[in-house]
């Protein structure tokens, strides 16, 4: 797993490298601009664009370096962990066995997709993934029902299904994750308080600094699959791979969801329907910083009617900036179905000065920077987001998987369940926008996945 981080994090500093030529082009272009321009207006507009190469160049530096001091990081700490011996070690096999079913072979579905065949195969061939596997096995040859027959996850297939959590879930990279036992408490400190100017010998004022306090409890996300018992009785990495892919995806799109629009009942908080709050809430934490009305500030709207793309991204980036970076030294993120990114892609795109069509997006939003996010359950035309790291998302231990052929005998069924915890909400809703981009007042709810089991 921390390999594939590094696989993605040395494809992201791809990614900004290649913004780095396209920003070398764009000087370039300048430069030829600047020797052409014979009125104060045309050199005011060069120096204008020469100003915003220069601040997109300084960002591009700043986010090359966090990335390229998180691979060190990384690299380092998998360097430790390959010193290490391992405390299970896969069978041996030939250079034959290695040449066919190791090497540059890698999965083509499900949840070890795009994974060396061989690291598959020593995944499920160590000893306590074995026992889980033969656990789960004697179960379906139970003759009897099975009440309450947990199956704890073991720890390397409890690690793969959070790390995955990641790659099913979009969100999850880009909100404030912390992992709990209990109760989860965020300490704030006040607005910062000004200095106070006075005579070199005059005596200091009293400043004021005070502290606020949100809290986050844990709720339960997941559901339970039923798996063909022929399944069951194929080879191990079958069974693997359908329990933790589909328990995996199942997970990961019920928390990008509640991030966004989660009711704050029996689950997070979440953005748009903090924005949407008209009256404080009853349960505001009495410790909690001061609740503000932010659905007339928050929740926006333009008409693109006429517009040239200047002047729509420019109306766009002005509302994106309601967005307040108060408490926030990460970056934005900007969510939206793919319908809506198209939109934004169709007002981006240029012709250079070869005459070839070039699109001034790179999965960012353009001049803002912030990452553009697909979900496809977000409304048209909404686009929602903001400073990720002002979202706490509280993660609990405990993630367990039960099964019994039981449950559907007629079927020829085993069923799976598989749960994990989590609450969460925006500490500062100040720091999250809604825009809708076709004129129409934004959603700030969406219908979930009903919860029939507990009417």
């Amino acid at each position: 797993m921390i390999a594939k981080k590094i696989e993605q994090r040395k494809a992201a500093l791809a990614e900004l490298e290649e913004q780095e030529r396209g920003l070398q082009t764009r000087a370039e272009q300048v430069e030829a601009a600047l020797a052409e321009a014979q009125t104060d207006e045309e050199i005011a507009v060069v120096e204008e664009e020469i100003s915003k190469i220069e601040t997109e160049k300084e960002e591009l530096k700043q986010k090359k370096a966090g990335l390229e001091a998180e691979i060190a990081e990384l690299e380092g700490e998998l360097e430790q962990l390959n010193s290490k011996e391992p405390k299970n070690n896969p069978p041996a096999q030939s250079a034959e066995r290695n040449q066919f079913q190791g090497g540059e072979i890698r999965m083509k579905r499900g949840f070890f997709q795009g994974i060396n065949r061989g690291e598959v195969e020593s995944f499920i061939n160590r000893e306590d993934v074995k026992d889980f596997l033969t656990r789960v096995r004697s179960m379906m040859g139970e003759k009897r029902a099975v009440t309450g027959a947990e199956l704890t996850i073991p720890d390397v297939m409890l690690d793969l299904l959070r790390d995955n959590l990641y790659r099913y879930s979009k969100l999850i990279t880009k909100v404030r994750v912390k992992t709990v036992g209990g109760k989860a408490r965020q300490n704030i400190t006040g607005a910062v308080p000004e200095g106070v100017w006075t005579e070199a010998i005059g005596k200091l004022n009293e400043l004021a600094l005070s502290f606020n306090q949100v809290e986050v409890d844990g709720y339960k996300v997941g559901g339970f699959i039923p798996i063909p018992n022929a399944i069951l009785e194929d080879s191990d990495l079958n069974l693997a791979n359908e329990i933790l892919d589909a328990l995996g995806q199942a997970i990961g799109l019920g928390v990008d969801k509640a991030i966004l629009y989660g009711t704050g009942t029996k689950m997070p908080l979440g953005i748009a329907t903090r924005l949407a709050q008209t009256l404080q809430p009853t349960d505001w934490g009495a410790n909690a910083p001061a609740w503000t009305n932010l659905s007339t500030t928050n929740l926006l709207k333009f008409d693109p009617t006429g517009m040239t793309p200047e002047e729509f991204f420019a109306t766009l980036i002005l509302n994106l900036g309601v967005a307040k970076p108060n408490y926030s030294i990460g970056g934005t993120f900007w969510a939206m179905n793919r319908k809506t990114r198209m939109t934004l892609l169709s007002k981006a795109i240029t012709f250079n000065a070869a005459g070839a069509i070039v699109a001034g997006m790179n999965g960012t939003m353009p001049v803002e920077g912030g990452d553009i996010v697909e979900l496809p359950f977000i409304p048209d035309n909404d686009i929602i987001g903001g400073y990720g790291e002002l979202y706490l998302l509280a993660e609990r231990a405990g993630a367990q998987l039960a099964a019994s052929e039981h449950v559907r005998f007629i079927e020829d069924q085993t069923v799976f369940k598989g749960t994990a915890r989590y609450d969460g909400m925006p500490v500062f809703g100040e720091g999250f926008i809604i825009v809708n981009i076709a004129n129409i007042a934004p959603t700030t709810a969406v219908t979930f996945a009903p919860d029939v089991a507990n009417p």
